[in-house]
């Protein structure tokens, strides 16, 4: 029986769980979008997406001819749009059993108690906020919905709430000196950790699991470097992290092309950089991030691990920027803690105590704060440009 496809374009509330609650269960699948998305870039998710109807806050209204339908497969209940940005979007598609495989992982590796509640402050439009939405509903609480990030709204929150972060906003809330041991787990995702970040939050009595997965995985599918319960990790020959299991993505909607490119056989390959460390899977950075200075390769996110060692660095983004003589010199973004602003010299000495000469930054930037995309990862693009 054909499943029809509506795409909501709801903000966080109550409206859109009850639409998840029902793509679960059987109803019409969903594709969660943000009314907040710019109108050319909506039109261009639609066509992509060729949804039967797009549901918004002045109810359904049919989106395709009967003559342009595409149904999902009858397992399918929640799409995804990963990218899209500049051309075509490319739109994961989650069965309910991967969805509620994942979500119970979840519940059983952070030692979730019956009755607990989950706070979502992470956008519905993308897959962290659909999961912590599936986390609640397969632990049968209401879950506590904020239509954005609120240090005041999470401090209020019930004792042993669970919540989803990304670094900077743990970050923030640590600035904001929330009382984080009356909370019950932080999952935190989106984006690497700086060591430091997470001693401070643990010092503070903060319950935290770090967190790795993306929208093909349903979010987050490896805690603390071991993957959820029937998952696994693998690395490719060239080094790139491997993931299978049943919380796997089903394909990208309309582009079986992708969907080969992205699949070995049971393995989902990513465009992470990864290794295996006595049994745990640590991510080294996006493939894309890879810096090419001077002929020599520079993982970013190990250099950003190295900065933030640094007790003058509170939060630090590394980028390739454009350079006529090396082909990209790798630059340090940072924003500065309370302690004397770090210099270029110190840190490019800090850099080489571990790694070779071609990974000490070239150049400093110090800013106020890391630009953020609405997920909450750092804006790469946004920081490869040189400020004037």
């Amino acid at each position: 029986m054909d499943r029809p496809l509506h795409a909501v374009v709801l903000p966080p509330g109550p409206p859109l769980l009850r639409a998840l609650a029902a793509a679960l269960d059987g109803g019409p699948a969903i594709c969660p979008v943000s009314p907040a998305t710019p109108e050319p870039a909506l039109r261009a998710l639609l066509d992509a997406l060729a949804p039967d109807a797009v549901e918004t806050c002045d109810g359904p209204r049919p989106r395709a001819s009967p003559a342009r339908r595409v149904p999902v497969a009858p397992g399918t209940a929640v799409l995804i749009a990963t990218s899209g940005s500049t051309g075509t979007p490319k739109i994961a598609e989650l069965s309910a059993a991967a969805l509620r495989h994942s979500a119970a992982g979840t519940l059983e590796r952070i030692g979730a108690a019956p009755g607990d509640r989950w706070l979502c402050c992470v956008p519905t439009s993308h897959i962290s906020g659909v999961q912590v939405l599936v986390r609640a509903l397969v632990a049968g609480t209401e879950p506590i919905i904020t239509p954005r990030f609120d240090p005041a709204a999470i401090a209020a929150a019930p004792p042993g709430t669970h919540v989803s972060l990304v670094p900077t906003q743990l970050r923030r809330l640590l600035d904001a000196g929330a009382d984080l041991a009356r909370l019950g787990a932080i999952v935190l995702g989106g984006a690497a950790a700086p060591p430091a970040l997470l001693a401070e939050a643990r010092d503070r009595g903060a319950r935290v699991h770090t967190t790795y997965g993306m929208s093909e995985t349903c979010g987050g599918c490896v805690y603390d470097g071991t993957p959820l319960p029937g998952m696994r990790a693998g690395l490719a020959p060239d080094g790139r992290i491997r993931l299978a299991g049943p919380s796997l993505f089903t394909g990208y909607r309309l582009r079986p092309d992708q969907t080969a490119a992205a699949r070995d056989g049971d393995w989902f390959v990513t465009q992470d950089l990864g290794a295996l460390e006595d049994g745990l899977l640590r991510v080294r950075g996006r493939v894309a991030d890879v810096i090419d200075t001077g002929g020599e390769k520079v993982a970013a996110e190990a250099v950003a691990a190295a900065l933030a060692r640094h007790p003058g660095v509170r939060d630090v983004v590394v980028v390739g920027r454009p350079d006529p003589d090396w082909g990209e010199r790798v630059t340090a973004v940072v924003v500065p803690g309370p302690a004397e602003p770090p210099g270029l010299p110190e840190l490019r000495a800090l850099v080489r105590e571990t790694m070779p000469a071609h990974a000490a930054p070239q150049e400093l930037e110090l800013v106020d704060a890391i630009p953020l995309l609405a997920s909450g990862k750092p804006d790469r693009a946004r920081l490869r440009t040189p400020r004037p």
